[in-house]
């Protein structure tokens, strides 16, 4: 009888955009892989099995114990050797599945960045920090992507065991598939209709409060007239942030093109940039590392995993248009500074490639079976 391995997330598209590569490695070693996640059951490469949950944004939603129920039956049906957890909601309602059974799988819960830092106000920060240390004892292994996590999962004792890894891996071959060949930089311009000469912000991301592309928004009106910035993704506030460009004047300077593969925009920009409130690790800057592009982000965890301010990037204090806007235009004014920073941030993208982290990971879930691993790895 083959071993089973569940793979559960808030959404379909979490798994499938980052953990392929570690599905296809249980089911290549002869596991039954199964995958459940928020929304309408969908086919996931590598998986036998796909499990609809009925997951709901807020925490506190009846949905979401609901879904808890449903993944509590299921571990008890299917005798499931192993569970990994992915995204925060879905880790705490996982491990609140497991909860009091007399036998249950191993569980792993993949930090890909805690909603709480030391800058968030004290009711939620307490209030998350509570649901991880609640669900610390059903957590057999805990891994977190930078150093403020790990800190803090250490500090509060969030796992039975702790480790490090420098994200999931970036298979930075698929930019060039999806479009990022050289020469799609310049066709992709002419097809948008911006300038030669004029120097393009790229910012990826889900319209949400937490990526802050406002932040952004409001730089633009900070910036010179050549300033174009880009913002691709779709979500919940994306039609906020169209009102404000419009109402700031700039809707020939800020270009929405939806959710698209990002490898010709990366052709197409001067400058990758982040205003995000937190991070994981972001595959959006490792990504524009890799492809050469100078960085511009906020002085949040995550980033600074990333970018050494003046060394491999350029940092701002979160939050701060006119800061951003300054770094923007040292970019826009000094070509030989970017050329410099993206140099560097090329250099050091190549640590955080699939082909360098996937061994790391794959370690960390073999240790699972081996009762000699450390208390803590970093």
């Amino acid at each position: 009888m083959a071993r089973k391995v569940l793979f559960t997330a808030s959404t379909w598209g979490h798994l499938v955009n980052f953990h392929l590569p570690y599905l296809r490695y249980f089911q290549e070693a002869g596991w039954e892989v199964h995958a459940a996640c928020g929304g309408p059951a969908a086919a996931v490469p590598c998986a036998e099995r796909s499990i609809s949950l009925p997951f709901e944004k807020r925490l506190g939603a009846p949905e979401n114990f609901r879904a808890a129920g449903i993944l509590r039956r299921r571990i008890q049906a299917e005798g499931y050797e192993l569970i990994s957890t992915h995204t925060a909601l879905a880790a705490f309602f996982t491990r609140l599945a497991v909860k009091g059974l007399k036998e249950r799988p191993k569980v792993l819960n993949m930090v890909h960045g805690y909603l709480f830092d030391g800058g968030t106000p004290a009711v939620k920060r307490n209030m998350l920090l509570a649901a991880e240390r609640w669900t610390a004892s059903e957590t057999d292994l805990l891994l977190t992507m930078n150093q403020w996590d790990f800190d803090a999962a250490r500090r509060y004792r969030l796992g039975r065991r702790i480790g490090y890894i420098p994200g999931v891996g970036v298979d930075f071959s698929r930019l060039a598939e999806s479009g990022g060949e050289a020469g799609a930089g310049g066709r992709l311009r002419a097809d948008w209709g911006i300038p030669e000469d004029a120097f393009v912000v790229l910012y990826g991301a889900e319209f949400s409060r937490r990526k802050s592309q406002w932040v952004l928004i409001q730089a633009m009106a900070r910036l010179p007239e050549e300033a174009v910035l880009v913002l691709a993704g779709e979500g919940a506030l994306l039609a906020e942030c169209r009102a404000l460009v419009q109402s700031l004047g700039l809707s020939g300077r800020v270009l929405f093109p939806g959710h698209v593969p990002l490898g010709p925009w990366y052709r197409a920009a001067d400058a990758v940039a982040s205003a995000s409130r937190s991070e994981g690790l972001p595959f959006h800057i490792m990504e524009g590392m890799y492809m050469g592009v100078p960085v511009v982000a906020s002085q949040v965890k995550g980033h600074t995993d990333l970018i050494r301010h003046g060394e491999n990037g350029l940092l701002c204090p979160y939050g701060d248009p006119d800061a951003c806007a300054g770094q923007i235009r040292a970019l826009l004014r000094d070509p030989a500074l970017g050329i410099r920073l993206a140099r560097r941030a090329q250099q050091d993208a190549g640590r955080y490639a699939l082909d360098a982290v996937f061994p790391l990971v794959r370690t960390q879930y073999d240790s699972l079976f081996h009762t000699k691993a450390p208390a803590y790895a970093s």
